[in-house]
């Protein structure tokens, strides 16, 4: 019985390469949303410029700036979007992240260098960024929810009965 519990307890555990996998695919799944929500935004822009041609310099830029703050943000910044609530400390996360995708913009030159488009782009990330909040949150309740109904429904099959369940009691019938 023991080596078997020491079995599970091996494979619950994750090796090097899954942890690492699990935080590089985290990684990438925002890079991949970030990139997106600012290359909605710029080709918009485009488009209301009156151009159907985005620069493939600005997306380079675009991309290699997502991943760069997907890494900061995993390692520097404790996934403050990923956070249980908005604290000072988020707050302050989310308005230095919204600053480097701003001043990236505006050195970069996506947006003509115009500070009206600037400042609609800073606000669009920092509603990019509650909503990726909020998205993460949802997440959290529904996982939670998940696992509390594995756990009833395993809870409630025959086998998941502990040794000292299964032993007749003295002085109780069969």
């Amino acid at each position: 019985m023991k080596k078997r519990e020491e079995g599970v307890k091996e494979r619950a555990k994750m090796s090097l390469l899954e942890r690492y996998l699990a935080v590089e695919i985290g990684i990438e799944f925002k890079a991949c949303l970030y990139f997106f929500c600012i290359l909605f935004f710029y080709s918009m822009y485009r488009l209301l410029c009156g151009s159907m041609e985005a620069s493939i310099l600005h997306m380079g830029e675009m991309i290699f700036l997502t991943y760069g703050m997907g890494y900061l943000q995993k390692y520097i910044l404790a996934n403050f979007d990923e956070a249980d609530r908005w604290g000072l400390r988020e707050i302050g996360f989310l308005l230095l992240c919204v600053g480097i995708y701003t001043a990236a913009s505006y050195l970069g030159g996506w947006f003509d260098r115009r500070g009206f488009v600037t400042v609609l782009y800073a606000l669009f990330m920092t509603l990019a960024y509650i909503c990726g909040f909020l998205v993460y949150k949802v997440k959290r309740t529904l996982d939670a929810k998940q696992l509390n109904e594995d756990l009833r429904a395993f809870q409630g099959r025959d086998g998941s009965r502990t040794p000292k369940d299964r032993i007749p009691q003295a002085g109780r019938e069969k």
